[in-house]
């Protein structure tokens, strides 16, 4: 079992508690969310500013699917709730509900958490919110039938 598992698993409980306080202890001083958006300073700080939009802004809670682990990475599959923003999602999305997957990638060094890999359905989330249209079913029709 690799030794950091416990310190993803508590990764998502402290974005579902809205306490990041615990950050410190669970990932490296050189930590690197490969995931955001935006630039991040390394370490605890910089994941708890994006963990904090994710929670403050975002209001994403996470409901755990899969955990995956090897000598050095934890995966973990989840899926995320969240509220609409505006400035994120699209006009009109405010306020309204999604349901996204995800799948997370730490890279782990001992019982820490060195790095984040994130992958997110927001092509998904934003058909949800109404922001944006879903694929046309009768184009796809046209796409995978064979000429004759």
């Amino acid at each position: 079992m690799n030794p950091a598992r416990s310190a993803a698993l508590a990764v998502f409980d402290a974005i579902n508690d809205r306490d990041l306080s615990r950050l410190d202890e669970l990932v490296t001083d050189d930590f690197v969310d490969h995931g955001s958006p935006f630039p991040l300073p390394p370490g605890p700080e910089g994941y708890r500013m994006i963990l904090g939009f994710v929670t403050g802004v975002l209001q994403i809670r996470y409901d755990l699917e899969d955990v995956l682990e090897t000598e050095d990475r934890v995966v973990i599959r989840a899926t995320a709730h969240g509220v609409g923003v505006d400035a994120v999602h699209g006009e009109g999305a405010a306020g309204g509900s999604y349901a996204m997957p995800t799948v997370h990638v730490y890279r782990t060094e001992g019982d820490r958490l060195a790095e984040h890999w994130g992958v997110r359905d927001e092509y998904g989330a934003r058909i949800q919110l109404g922001t944006i249209a879903p694929p046309d079913p009768a184009a796809l029709s046209a796409v995978l039938t064979p000429a004759r």
